[in-house]
């Protein structure tokens, strides 16, 4: 059983003896929205994905591309599908609904719910100090899908961060895209802050580091490591040449005295008798 099946028979348990007069708290999309990890995408109107010109190019980008537009809308399907069929779908319809609300968002009606999300911090905060909890909004750094997870854009220091829940590294990015934040402000300028111009200043015992410092010390490394070098590559210089001189001197001392010839010998011999 899918999670989306477990959900449906989870709720049809705790309704047992009561009247709903909503159906659209069953539905595919809030299903979806509410699930944990899912916090950054808004509900998309169904009228909004039953129009076939804002579907223009997704059928070629999703296999099951019918059968999961029949998932988001929550039309029953006509056959019976195994499970492996039905588990391909239902991540077709994940991804489905990702690209269809990156188009979503960047409607009057999609940029209205992003707004509400966005007053109440649903994208998060700003993780910069500077910024004081400025909230942030979601981004794609490619309209490409399969490139990368969705960032979050401060609007005030204008930089794009990681997100901190390790279920939004699962999100596509392309299912917000590089234009929602930007186009966000426009349609509502007055949420945008003044750029932080505040910058930290280091500091070594309450004096500020100036800018060369670093390069300086760098600099001292690579002349302390060179004259060192230098000191090693003499003092290797100065065993080679003491090791040389004492193999001299021994082999010097080693070698046998020269004896005169035995001729020589006979003939002083012979000198001292005669004297």
């Amino acid at each position: 059983m899918s999670a989306r099946d477990s959900a449906n028979a989870a709720a049809s348990a705790s309704s047992a003896g009561s009247d709903y007069s909503d159906d659209d708290d069953y539905a595919w999309i809030p299903w979806y929205c509410s699930l944990k990890g899912n916090e950054l995408f808004c509900e998309v109107d169904p009228e909004f994905a039953q129009d076939s010109f804002n579907l223009t190019g997704l059928a070629s980008m999703v296999p099951y591309f019918d059968y999961a537009l029949d998932m988001i809308l929550d039309v029953e399907p006509t056959e019976i599908l195994s499970d492996d069929q039905q588990e391909l779908i239902e991540n077709d319809a994940e991804n489905l609904f990702g690209l269809i609300h990156s188009r979503y968002i960047l409607t009057s009606r999609g940029l209205q719910a992003m707004l509400e999300k966005y007053r109440l911090f649903h994208f998060g905060r700003c993780p910069r100090y500077l910024c004081r909890g400025q909230p942030c909004l979601p981004i794609g750094m490619s309209d490409v899908p399969n490139e990368e997870a969705v960032k979050l854009y401060c609007p005030k220091c204008e930089d794009v961060f990681h997100t901190r829940s390790t279920r939004h590294e699962q999100i596509d990015g392309a299912f917000f895209g590089s234009t929602f934040p930007h186009l966000f402000f426009l349609t509502f300028p007055e949420l945008k802050p003044e750029k932080e111009r505040e910058e930290f200043v280091p500091r070594c015992f309450g004096f500020k580091i100036h800018t060369t410092a670093y390069k300086a010390s760098l600099d001292a490394r690579k002349r302390a490591a060179e004259q060192q070098q230098l000191l090693e590559q003499q003092q290797m210089q100065n065993n080679t040449t003491g090791a040389t001189a004492a193999g001299g001197a021994v082999a010097s001392s080693s070698r046998p005295e020269l004896m005169p010839p035995q001729d020589e010998k006979d003939k002083e011999k012979e000198k001292q008798r005669k004297k």
